[in-house]
């Protein structure tokens, strides 16, 4: 794809071009979007709040319009569950707020114009969060750290009062797993469905759907349903006794519907199972967080859901076939809740990321409630041009956006430098909808190319598993096969093309350094560098996570060895951007500080920024603010152009 340009303005080096686009207006530009609601008349959704360190607040949209935060500075809706967290609050219809505080893990509640109250006692290390209001009674997944070695999980219900400062018992309703997620209740109360997987099992490798009989509000015995082979999510009770959930036995996440029928002799359990318009198209990702929702049954019975196939698009399903509705958003799509034919989605456009009010029967007339655009207007944001590559082990997927600037031009003869984005996970994906970030740099004239390396999902359970066994490989060829692609393509000048990612996009970053030459500089954010210490000090949801993605532990040391960068670094000579959170839990810094004084040692400039605060993933409006300078600053000075109003950076 050519650079979008403006054929008559002066020409200016790549990198150089003049660009309103600030890291703190990106920083502030695209809201992180914590789970919405319909509360009666109102609109509620939780937000981060850069400027306020990143906390989470929820806010409130009026029937007026009026926006008002419900929580005030410093309180903070964040669950730690399986450290990402995700469900942390929920509302009642007379709009009363049930919330997990990041501070404490406790679950409060807030009633309209009051200040929070406590529904659950301080009780060592544990943790709430997937909090949802059914049928009056609220439910959560409690994770209690220090009982047994290990942490417990269970769905709960929580008491929505306290009598006389004395705080009710809190009612376990089933455990027996290693996780458990995503409880629904049947309309009558007489059962429970839920998601529950093992160790060494990831959510998105193998889980079952479990439905269970109330006796008594506890599950009194359950019967599997779905999965044991596959991956199911997201059950949701359209009848007292049907189910409609989404799985992935066919090697793609679609719909389906369980109903529950009498075993014979009339004991115990039994559902027959159905397919519901199946697509070569995913509804439903990696369970990440406990929060997302790919599907809802509106009023009138019929399903909205998302459909992932590369790119979000999202469809109406119902007896009479299937309809695609056009609305902003193209991916991170979200349908948080439902009433009517209306549906809160969250997700990325072209423009931004974004909350939505949409009628299902009137799309066209989606109403904006937060983000959405840019204080830089579109024209500065670039259009992403879907591309496949070969690579070694098959197609690689990934979304280019060149060079964008309606003010500026570079010499013909110049291709443009680029960075490619390696995303986290592994098991993440990306869509084709510019962020702030991407339009920060391709306003300047460089251009992104953001890679769904094998691994990614959104491309079914085949590309998903082409990663297994081969982490530190796979990855590697695909993003080098993609920016040689690009490059080869004539779209990238070869001698400038960085690579850039965090967490496990850090992992892919720092092995492509080690192991190949197709990049002239690299930015490694919480990367991992040693298998062996990840392993040691990872946190219980991904601690056998490695054993599929690498090998298990011991049997597996020496190739943990071999694959893990810090055995290599003595082959790595390309400069380096280091940037860590010093509290984080998942790849603590240790691992990034072992990398910087392997670069120190070895002579390779460098520069290592550490942020007090900051867990796995930045959140505050300075740490965004400085890390996104501080990569344009490192990308000049390596890849040779200026970088105006933005200075250097320091490279030991």
């Amino acid at each position: 794809m050519e650079p979008v340009t403006t054929p008559s303005a002066p020409a200016l080096p790549y990198g150089s071009w003049p660009s309103p686009v600030s890291a703190a207006e990106v920083s502030a530009a695209s809201p992180r979007i914590e789970g919405a609601r319909y509360v009666a008349a109102e609109r509620w959704w939780g937000e981060s709040v850069p400027d306020e360190g990143g906390r989470t607040t929820i806010r409130r949209m009026t029937a007026s319009g009026v926006v008002e935060d419900v929580i005030a500075a410093p309180w903070s809706a964040r669950s730690r569950v399986h450290e990402y967290g995700g469900g942390s609050w929920t509302a009642s219809d007379d709009g009363v707020l049930f919330f997990v505080e990041k501070a404490d893990q406790r679950v409060w509640r807030v009633d309209p114009g009051t200040d929070p109250r406590p529904l659950t006692p301080v009780a060592g290390d544990t943790r709430f969060g997937g909090l949802t209001l059914q049928q009056g009674r609220l439910l959560a997944i409690r994770e209690t750290h220090d009982r047994t070695p290990v942490p417990q999980r269970e769905i709960v219900e929580i008491p929505t009062t306290v009598i006389a400062e004395e705080f009710l018992t809190i009612t376990a309703l089933v455990g027996g797993s290693d996780f458990v997620a995503q409880p629904a209740l049947s309309p009558d109360g007489s059962h429970l469905a839920w998601i529950a997987w093992n160790h060494p099992n990831m959510p998105w490798d193998r889980a079952e759907l479990r439905v269970g009989r109330l006796e008594e509000g506890v599950v009194a015995e359950w019967a599997g349903v779905a999965g044991g082979d596959s991956s199911p999510l997201q059950p949701v009770w359209t009848d007292t006794d049907e189910i409609v959930y989404a799985d992935d036995p066919t090697g793609r996440w679609n719909l389906w519907r369980a109903r529950l029928v009498a075993e014979a002799g009339g004991s115990g359990l039994a559902f027959a199972r159905e397919p519901i318009a199946p697509a070569d198209a995913d509804t439903g990702g990696p369970l990440w967080v406990l929060g997302p929702r790919w599907f809802a049954e509106l009023g009138d019975g019929r399903i909205v859901s998302v459909r992932t196939n590369g790119a979000d698009e999202l469809v109406l399903v119902a007896s009479d076939g299937i309809e695609r509705l056009t609305v902003d958003a193209v991916t991170r799509m979200s349908i948080e809740d439902c009433r009517g034919s209306r549906a809160l989605l969250t997700g990325a456009g072209p423009d931004g990321a974004g909350l939505w009010d949409v009628d299902v029967d009137r799309p066209e007339r989606a109403e904006l409630l937060v983000g959405g655009a840019t204080p830089w207007g579109a024209k500065w944001m670039p259009r992403a041009r879907a591309i496949t590559v070969p690579g070694p082990r098959g197609p690689v997927h990934a979304f280019d956006y060149p060079p964008t600037n309606p003010l500026a031009a570079a010499p013909e003869a110049d291709r443009p430098p680029y960075v490619v984005f390696v995303h986290g996970g592994p098991t993440d994906h990306v869509g084709g909808a510019a962020s702030g970030k991407i339009a920060y740099f391709t306003s300047r004239g460089i251009g992104v190319l953001d890679v769904n390396y094998g691994g990614s999902s959104g491309y079914g359970r085949a590309y998903r598993e082409r990663l297994l066994g081969q982490w530190g490989v796979v990855d590697v060829e695909d993003v080098v096969a993609a920016a040689r692609g690009l490059a080869e393509a004539g779209a990238a000048d070869p001698a400038r093309i960085a690579i850039a990612g965090g967490s496990a996009g850090g992992w892919t970053v720092l092995c492509a350094l080690t192991r190949s030459d197709a990049f002239a500089a690299g930015i490694s954010r919480y990367g991992v560098a040693d298998l062996r210490r990840l392993a040691e000090d990872t946190h219980d949801f991904e601690a056998r996570y490695l054993d599929a993605m690498v090998g298990p532990l011991p049997e597996a040391e020496a190739l943990y060895i071999e694959r893990s960068p810090l055995s290599h670094l003595d082959r790595l000579r390309t400069p380096l951007l280091i940037e860590q959170g010093l509290d984080d839990l998942v790849v603590p810094p240790s691992q990034s500080e072992a990398v910087r004084d392997a670069l120190a040692a070895n002579g390779v400039a460098h520069a290592y920024l550490a942020f007090e605060g900051e867990g796995h993933g930045f959140r505050r409006a300075d740490t965004l603010t400085r890390t996104l300078e501080a990569e344009l600053a490192f990308l000049g000075q390596v890849l040779g152009f200026d970088t105006p109003g933005v200075a250097p950076i320091d490279l030991a």
